[in-house]
């Protein structure tokens, strides 16, 4: 699909103006709790086993090519803490993101654009209902807070599938391993993480349900519109984790 500047532009504020929508109607009752609880176990069923596979090899690498690293600088006492602080400042929040993102952004933007392609959203707004507050808000509360329980559980994983490769095929020391994790890691860093997931979570969500509310074409169209959501909500992940890994860089002091 060719797209012009002014037409990349119109997009681009058409989301922001949507993000801005979902803020302002998150706090409108009645709540949508049934939708919500629904869509976080759809989400969560449908990214824990991936993310839980991908975190392990995730870990590896990092283990593996910090604690080759460490061994030829003479820092191997090191090599735990930096495979703690890499697990838990880049690598949970961005695989968290791309799961989410590549799972439950793909699902969520098809379910919104078969809705669309079905006149079901032009439906309700005839009948005085809106799609943001009855089906946009509980899928992005449900992204939000899944993406931050499954932060959590990238980071155990990956920090003990890099304690496994870094202790058993590197022949590292278990007890300086452990013992060097509050060396150089600690409690914002991964307060920070769950930050980042959370903001991560929003912004996939988001870009999903934009793209399936504005997808027209028929089943080709949703099909269109679920390919480009992943590319821009990728896109956007990356922008917004280059800045907040600057912005906390300058907010909190890093232990020397």
């Amino acid at each position: 699909m060719r797209l012009s500047p002014t037409g990349a532009l119109r997009h681009s504020g058409n989301l922001f103006a949507m993000a801005l929508d979902v803020v302002r109607t998150m706090p409108r009752r009645p709540f949508q709790a049934r939708e919500f609880i629904q869509q976080a176990w759809f989400v969560a069923s449908v990214t824990i086993l991936p993310t839980a596979l991908v975190s392990i090899p995730f870990g590896a690498v990092i283990a593996l090519q910090i604690g080759s690293l460490t061994r030829q600088l003479g820092a191997q006492s090191f090599s735990g803490a930096a495979s703690v602080l890499a697990v838990l400042r880049e690598a949970s929040p961005i695989v968290t993101a791309l799961l989410i993102a590549g799972a439950g952004g793909t699902a969520i933007c098809a379910d919104l654009g078969a809705r669309k392609i079905r006149e079901e959203i032009d439906a309700m707004q005839v009948l005085g209902i809106d799609p943001i507050h009855r089906l946009v808000v509980p899928r992005v509360l449900a992204s939000m807070v899944v993406a931050v329980l499954l932060n959590g559980l990238v980071s155990v994983v990956g920090v003990a599938g890099g304690y496994f490769f870094n202790v058993v095929l590197q022949n590292g020391t278990p007890g300086a391993y452990l013992a060097s994790f509050t060396t150089l890691a600690q409690l914002s860093d991964l307060w920070a993480a769950e930050v980042k997931a959370l903001v991560f979570g929003a912004i996939a969500a988001i870009v999903a349900s934009y793209k399936g509310l504005t997808a027209k074409g028929g089943p080709k169209g949703v099909g269109d519109a679920v390919n480009q959501s992943v590319v821009i909500t990728f896109m956007l992940l990356f922008l917004t984790n280059f800045v907040m890994t600057a912005v906390y860089f300058q907010v909190v002091p890093q232990r020397g």
